[in-house]
C-alpha cells in the first residue's frame, strides 16, 4: 500500500490547502510534456495524481488514513533500516546519458530515491541525466526509514560530468597503452601459443623414444 502523504511531502494531519499545494509541486516537476514523455516521470506523475485524488476526497481519505495505519502496525519491522548496496552503472556521464542505479535495503518500509520519488526496498532504475549543477555534479539521494522506529538512513552517490574533451582523453590513453604495451595486451595469448608448442614437442619426443625401442 503506497503511502500517499510520504510521496506528497507532507504530515498526516495536512490541510486540503496543504495537499493542493504540494500536488501542484509535482505535478510542475514530474509532468511528461517537461521530461520529453519519459515513462519514469510519467509513472512519478500519474502517482502524483493518484495521491491528490485519494486525499481530497473526504471519505475516500478516511478509510485510506485506517487502512493505512493497519497496514503499518502489522509489517513494519522493529529493527533499524539499513542499506546494504546503492550503487550506479558509473560515476562520470554526459548530459542526456543514461545510467542505472542499484539499491538494497533491509527493515525498511518506506524508501525514496531523491529526486525521483518513492520506490521499493530493493531494486533497480535507468535514469537520464538532464542536467549537472553549476559544479558539474548530479547527486542521487536514498533515503532509508523505518517509520514504526522513526529512523532513516541516507546514503548518496554523486556523478560528474564528463565533457567531450574529457571522453576524447579516455579513449586516446587507452589507445596509447595499446600501442605502448602490445606484449603486455596479449600476454595470456602468447603465454598459450607457449604451452602448446611444448606440449607438441613433449609428444613429439615420446613417439621418438617408443620408436626407438620397438
Amino acid at each position: 500500500m503506497k503511502d500517499y502523504y510520504y510521496f506528497l511531502g507532507i504530515s498526516r494531519d495536512a490541510s486540503q490547502d496543504d495537499i493542493k499545494k504540494a500536488y501542484r509541486k509535482l505535478s510542475l516537476k514530474y509532468h511528461p510534456d517537461k521530461n520529453d514523455n519519459d515513462t519514469f516521470f510519467s509513472d512519478r506523475f500519474r502517482e502524483a495524481q493518484e495521491a491528490y485524488e485519494m486525499l481530497t476526497d473526504s471519505d475516500r481519505r478516511k478509510l485510506y488514513d485506517q487502512n493505512l495505519s493497519s497496514q503499518q502496525r502489522n509489517v513494519k519491522s522493529l529493527l533499524p533500516p539499513k542499506i546494504k548496496n546503492f550503487s550506479a552503472s558509473k560515476i562520470r556521464a554526459k548530459v542526456g546519458e543514461e545510467i542505472t542505479i542499484y539499491w538494497n535495503t533491509y527493515d525498511a518500509d518506506l524508501v525514496k530515491i531523491v529526486p525521483f520519488g518513492l520506490e521499493k526496498p530493493n531494486g533497480e532504475r535507468t535514469i537520464r541525466i538532464r542536467e549537472f549543477d553549476a559544479q558539474g555534479k548530479f547527486q542521487i539521494l536514498l533515503h532509508a526509514t523505518n517509520t514504526a522506529l522513526h529512523k532513516t538512513i541516507v546514503q548518496g552517490i554523486t556523478i560528474s560530468e564528463m565533457s567531450d574533451s574529457d571522453a576524447d582523453t579516455d579513449v586516446k590513453q587507452s589507445k596509447d597503452v595499446g600501442q605502448k604495451n602490445p606484449g603486455t595486451l596479449n600476454k595470456k595469448e602468447n603465454q598459450s601459443k607457449r604451452l602448446v608448442s611444448a606440449l607438441v614437442f613433449l609428444l613429439l619426443l615420446m613417439m621418438i623414444v617408443w620408436l626407438m625401442f620397438n
